[in-house]
């Protein structure tokens, strides 16, 4: 099942997260809570902003990078997540963070 959006279907998980908005009410009796009201209005507007382009933001980089190598000592400057194939031990590795030490770990 997916979503129509320009005429393109996507799926659930590429649509981004909808955040809630202040609903518009029109029968505020006094000028300063109609004043206050459009201010906060303002203000959630501006939190929903930035809150779209953190997503944006999370959302375009890759979760892992995966790795080809003969032996993981060939990578230099590996980051937290990136994950290898290592054709000499033809096993896949994950470099992660164990406590206070971060490495190749066997993952399979």
């Amino acid at each position: 099942m997916g979503f129509t959006t320009f005429g393109f279907t996507k799926r659930w998980w590429e649509i981004m997260a909808r955040y809630p908005e202040l609903p518009r009410l029109h029968n505020l009796e006094t000028e300063e809570l109609r004043n206050l009201y459009t201010e906060l209005q303002r203000w959630g507007a501006t939190l929903l902003n930035e809150l779209d382009t953190r997503d944006v933001q999370v959302d375009s980089r890759p979760s892992t990078n995966i790795l080809t190598a003969v032996t993981v000592t060939q990578l230099t400057n590996p980051q937290k997540g990136d994950i290898a194939y290592s054709v000499s031990s033809g096993k896949y590795k994950g470099y992660v963070s164990l406590g206070s030490e971060t490495s190749w770990q066997n993952l399979n």
